[in-house]
């Protein structure tokens, strides 16, 4: 019987264990192996690993955390039964307490004490032909993940609504050549002139087309054909989370229907805690990785004490 399982095996999963193996618990971790910035030939911000690739991180962290005896399991999740356990805790054998049992796609049934699920969040993009080849490199979301390096290059803003006015400010620290496509939504007299002051254009036609040549954007073609050349496409995916285990473990959601945790990443459901992207749409690599250290330190007092000492 493992102390923690953790589901999700990215920058949080990995830190989280981290912190636990170093706690001498005996922890696993199962990672179905589909992260989300998979495409991205590099990270950025993340201090001492700045513009290193995603997979030599999590390669890193693999042996890293293989080196305090956490076990690694490359399956996926398909089910979890919450109810009385029997197995080895704390040296004593049968013992029975409240856990987890864990049902794998491949390998055998695991149980645990405590569920740590860090499985993150998929982005849906917008449906737009030739877009989603481009994703991760030069169509990308986050300005502070990826601006500094197309720094002064034709930039372009793929976003409707309000949030889009504000993003193309944002982005236009990084590019003074910035043009903010609102695929069909038509910006008020004060966005307008707000936008204007900045020198910002603004296309409202439908985009139609993304268009790359030899893997590389060019330009955004918009209704009618016209092309307006770009470099670098900053887009406005759907995050949504990769929950489907803690809601049928029947956690609660928020109002805006992302699963609740408190501020140490306790759950609902007694033992089910969560952390990362997973519970956080806003969170990027290294604010992922120290919230689950947050969450794993915290956890493990927990399976110390009984009970946290400290309001959380």
């Amino acid at each position: 019987m493992y102390d923690v399982l953790i589901v999700g095996g990215g920058p949080a999963g990995l830190s989280a264990a981290l912190m636990l193996g170093r706690a001498r618990r005996r922890v696993a971790v199962v990672d179905a192996g589909h992260p989300r910035n998979a495409p991205a030939t590099a990270m950025h911000g993340y201090l001492s690993r700045d513009g290193l690739p995603p997979a030599d991180l999590r390669a890193i962290g693999r042996r890293e955390v293989a080196g305090y005896g956490v076990d690694l399991i490359d399956d996926e999740v398909v089910g979890v039964i919450v109810g009385e356990i029997v197995g080895e805790i704390d040296g004593e054998i049968d013992a029975v307490s409240e856990g987890f049992t864990v049902d794998l796609g491949a390998g055998p049934a695991l149980t645990a004490r405590r569920l740590l699920v860090t499985t993150g969040l998929r982005d849906d993009l917008p449906d737009i032909p030739g877009l989603a080849p481009l994703w991760g490199t030069d169509v990308v979301a986050c300005p502070y993940c990826h601006g500094y390096e197309v720094a002064d290059q034709p930039l372009g803003v793929l976003a409707s609504g309000p949030q889009g006015v504000d993003k193309a400010v944002l982005i236009q620290g990084w590019s003074r050549d910035t043009v903010l496509f609102t695929d069909g939504y038509q910006p008020g007299p004060d966005d307008l002139a707000r936008l204007a002051g900045k020198g910002i254009a603004v296309e409202t036609a439908t985009v139609t087309r993304v268009v790359a040549a030899g893997g590389r954007l060019r330009a955004v073609e918009l209704a009618g054909g016209r092309l307006v050349p770009r470099t670098a496409l900053f887009a406005a995916p759907t995050f949504v989370p990769v929950d489907g285990l803690l809601r049928a473990l029947g956690c609660a959601v928020t109002d805006r229907g992302w699963v609740e945790v408190d501020s140490v990443g306790r759950t609902s459901v007694p033992g089910v805690w969560a952390a990362g992207n997973v519970v956080d749409p806003m969170a990027n690599v290294i604010s992922s990785a120290g919230a689950a250290a947050t969450t794993a330190a915290m956890l493990n007092t927990e399976l110390a004490l009984g009970a946290l000492p400290i309001p959380a």
